[in-house]
């Protein structure tokens, strides 16, 4: 039986309208997108999410009955929509594992900026507001990463990197680029691999699974969006 994974893509974003009032949207590749109230929930639970179908219904689900929205499209029309739209990513596989790969290898990612102000703030703010220091003193920690997270983060950090080239990054020890010919040549020096076949190509690489779970981890510890170019 074929397992499917799905998972969000994109980053959810406000904007102030007319009026004053304000609307989400998701912004994916430079462009927005607005979403409608159904199209957005399910967006919102696969968001720093990786679930199977009945999972993503079952919550989906879910929270149409705790916001009482009333709705017009089925879940599996709304999901197709999403993942045509390409901002919900869908993978297959035979196992869990393959799935997996399948869903991110070709995924960007996107580190979300670390802002210690803004985590000073936030911890300021609810103790003031009576909120437990044990559960405040929590934002003042910044995120504690394995050596392998460390790495991925250092490479994310300095261009845009699809999960499979991030593979071949680390299968091949390159951290640091000076220049756009530096990631090219990390990337597509042999004759074999490009851009369309570099997921295939890396796949039986033994880096491939430690940097997999490294950027699941990251992911669902959102300290990573994905993207798509």
């Amino acid at each position: 039986m074929t397992i499917k994974l799905y998972t969000a893509v994109g980053t959810f974003k406000q904007r102030r309208g007319p009026k004053g009032m304000t609307y989400p949207y998701v912004e994916l590749g430079k462009q927005e997108y607005v979403l409608d109230m159904q199209e957005m929930v399910l967006w919102t639970v696969l968001n720093w999410r990786i679930l199977d179908e009945g999972e993503v219904k079952l919550l989906y689900e879910k929270k149409l009955v705790e916001l009482k929205l009333d709705y017009h499209k089925t879940f599996e029309t709304c999901l197709y929509y999403l993942v045509q739209r390409g901002l919900i990513a869908e993978g297959k596989g035979n196992i869990g594992e393959d799935a997996l790969y399948d869903l991110l290898s070709n995924l960007y990612v996107v580190p979300i900026p670390q802002n210690v102000l803004l985590r000073m703030f936030s911890f300021v703010r609810l103790t003031f507001k009576g909120v437990p220091l044990t559960s405040t003193r929590k934002l003042l920690k910044g995120d504690k990463r394995t050596n392998g997270e460390k790495k991925v983060m250092r490479i994310a950090n300095q261009a845009i990197f699809s999960t499979a080239e991030l593979i071949k990054c680390v299968e091949q020890d390159k951290t640091k680029f000076d220049c756009d010919e530096d990631i090219l040549d990390a990337l597509y020096s042999d004759e074999f691999t490009t851009s369309e076949n570099i997921a295939y190509s890396v796949r039986s690489s033994l880096a491939c699974r430690p940097v997999l779970i490294d950027v699941v981890n990251l992911y669902l510890r959102q300290q990573i969006v994905f993207g798509r170019m």
